[in-house]
């Protein structure tokens, strides 16, 4: 039986390590309970156990992050382009991760979303993951009137994708083990644009990043953008979404 309820947490403005750590416990958990029903599955195949049903957890969470720049797996150190001088000046800080892709921003004004689903609940395809949540940007740039694209051959959301002028808005990272996701996305609202200056973002160091607030010619209102993701990433993946 598929567990379509997903918990809603939004967390503020967190430390990236708080947040890291805290997304480790749970997703760490959410494994371990996989381990554990497959155990017992199979002692109830054996006649050595009764059957019960134990749903696995989903969690959506929301959260800005004071400054910080994230490497992942595939990523190189040198695309970071701050010593420790330049990183406390920019009052920023580092962590290598252990997401998949390359070098990334966070900071206030962006939308951090981390989905710890079990994909056993929705679909077992990382693909159509990363697409889903893709969608969900683009379904929500639409709303505020502007054109988000795929760009062929790189994830996240980009606007003027088939010419000169692409420049990425939402950054994709993910981790996954026994189709437990982690990590997530990073959808630039009103995020300062300068700090991406100090990286080759994504690995990319030919495009520009941009913002719904520089897109728009005006700051937005980042709670009304959460509502609209939140609803746009519910219906996708057809999530019956709590809290």
């Amino acid at each position: 039986m598929k567990n379509k309820k997903v918990l809603f947490e939004d967390w503020g403005l967190t430390d990236y390590k708080q947040a890291w750590d805290r997304q480790e416990e749970i997703f760490g958990a959410t494994v371990k309970l996989k381990s554990d029903i497959r155990n017992r599955a199979l002692a109830v195949a054996a006649g050595e156990a009764e059957d019960e049903y134990t749903p696995t957890p989903n969690y959506l969470i929301f959260t800005e992050h004071p400054h910080v720049y994230t490497l992942g797996k595939s990523g190189k150190a040198d695309h970071l382009l701050l010593d420790e001088e330049g990183l406390k000046e920019k009052e920023a800080v580092y962590y290598p991760i252990n997401r998949g892709g390359d070098i990334t921003y966070h900071g206030p004004g962006q939308i951090v979303s981390y989905p710890i689903l079990d994909l056993d609940n929705f679909f077992t395809d990382i693909h159509l993951y990363l697409r889903t949540l893709e969608e969900a940007v683009i379904l929500t740039m639409a709303d505020f009137g502007l054109k988000g694209e795929r760009y062929p051959g790189y994830t996240g959301v980009w606007l003027d994708a088939d010419n000169e002028r692409a420049r990425k808005i939402c950054a994709m990272g993910v981790r996954c083990s026994r189709w437990v996701t982690m990590h997530g996305l990073a959808f630039n609202v009103n995020t300062n644009l300068d700090y991406f200056k100090n990286i080759v973002p994504c690995g990319i160091d030919d495009k520009a990043v941009t913002s719904m607030q520089l897109e728009l010619g005006q700051e937005v209102d980042i709670n009304e953008v959460k509502q609209i993701l939140k609803h746009h990433i519910s219906v996708l993946f057809g999530m019956e979404i709590i809290g």
